[in-house]
Order: C-alpha cells, then sequence, then structure tokens
C-alpha cells in the first residue's frame, strides 16, 4: 500500500509539473506575438505625419491682382515705326521689346504696345474678321472673343475681350488662363494696339481702365 501511495504522488507531482510548464511557454509565445504585430504608437502617429504633410497655406487675394495703390507713370517711346503717343503703365513692371511691341510684365499679368501704321481706322466688322481668327491660331485655347465699340477719353476705340492659355511656365510647369483687353487706337494712318491681360479670375477692371484710359495722342 505504501510503494502504490509514493507512486501516485510522484505521478500527481509530474503532471503539475507539466501543466505549470505549459502555461509558462504559452503566456510567453502570446507575449511575444504582440510585441512583433503591433508598432508603438509613436510609430505609427509619425507614419501618418510622413503620408499626409499639412497643405500649403491658402493665397488671401485671387492670383493677378494689381494692388489698388499702384502707381503708374507715363510711357512715351522714343524708338520704333511710331513714338507719336503716351500712355500709363504701372511703375516698376519689368520692360521688354518682343518684335516690334514693348512689353511690361509683372507676376501674371501684362501690358502690351505695339504700333503699326494703318490705311483706314479698325472696326468692329474689320477686328473680327482679320483680327480674330489670327488671334484664334496664335493663342492657346482661344475662346470667347467679343468685339465692340468703346469710349476712352481719347475718342472712340474698338475693343476686343477674348481668353487663352498663358505660356508654360518654365519653372513650375503650370499654364494659366488668362483674360485679354485688346484696344485699337487709331490717328492719321497710325493703329496703336493696346493688349491688357491676366487670370480670369483677378480683379483688374479698374487698373486696365486707368491704363486704357490715359491713352493720348501727342
Amino acid at each position: 500500500m505504501a510503494a502504490h501511495a509514493r507512486t501516485s504522488a510522484a505521478v500527481g507531482l509530474v503532471l503539475v509539473a507539466a501543466v505549470t510548464a505549459g502555461c509558462s511557454g504559452s503566456g510567453s509565445h502570446s507575449g511575444s506575438g504582440s510585441t512583433t504585430s503591433s508598432p508603438p504608437a509613436s510609430s505609427a502617429r509619425a507614419g501618418n505625419g510622413q503620408n499626409n504633410p499639412a497643405p500649403a497655406p491658402t493665397e488671401s487675394n485671387p492670383p493677378g491682382d494689381i494692388p489698388d495703390n499702384q502707381v503708374y507713370v507715363a510711357y512715351r517711346p522714343t524708338g520704333g515705326s511710331f513714338t507719336g503717343f503716351t500712355v500709363k503703365v504701372p511703375e516698376g513692371w519689368a520692360r521688354t521689346e518682343q518684335g516690334g511691341s514693348t512689353v511690361f510684365t509683372d507676376k501674371l499679368n501684362t501690358v502690351r504696345i505695339t504700333a503699326v501704321p494703318a490705311s483706314a481706322a479698325p472696326t468692329v466688322g474689320s477686328v473680327t474678321k482679320t483680327v480674330v481668327p489670327k488671334l484664334r491660331s496664335q493663342v492657346p485655347k482661344f475662346a470667347a472673343p467679343k468685339v465692340s465699340e468703346v469710349s476712352r477719353h481719347a475718342g472712340r476705340v474698338v475693343r476686343l475681350t477674348y481668353q487663352g492659355d498663358s505660356a508654360k511656365d518654365p519653372v513650375t510647369g503650370k499654364v494659366v488662363r488668362d483674360g485679354f483687353e485688346r484696344y485699337a487706337f487709331y490717328k492719321s494712318g497710325h493703329e496703336v494696339d493696346l493688349t491688357l491681360s491676366g487670370p480670369v479670375n483677378a480683379d483688374n477692371v479698374d487698373p486696365w481702365r486707368i491704363i486704357s484710359d490715359s491713352f493720348a495722342w501727342r
């Protein structure tokens, strides 16, 4: 009987040890799996920050707006095919000569002045038949032409408004949708074309009126 008791006690101890070891191994495996499957919270936050950078700040004014306090200075050509006129242009704008035209630019806005000989004064009909088709072939995505006769300080003048795409920016590669106002002034065999352009969403009604109203013969 004593031997049988000792044998039963030994078997019991072995079973308890096995169960204890199994529980210990299971806990260790569970802890290891949890560590490898779930990254630290700080790492997850860092990844989200890299994948979703903060957006660039929005500009407070539409691109192309000419400031209300812009100063204008008189431009008097001293060379070219015809010099008998003056027109005010924004002070500080860059000036270049491009194929017989004098061009003033700043950011996205442009003032282009071209003087050409003409046998007759331009009319709504002549601009519609000759100028519009020419611009349609030259201006990318030319659209919405409208020709009318308006009054400026220099007298009655033919105005052509239209839209078109700007040239691609060499740095950013961006293309801007521009609005154009073209004024054709005429006197004694001389025509001066004044073209004002800038982004279609810019509020430049007043600056363009100041410039076109300032044109004068001399």
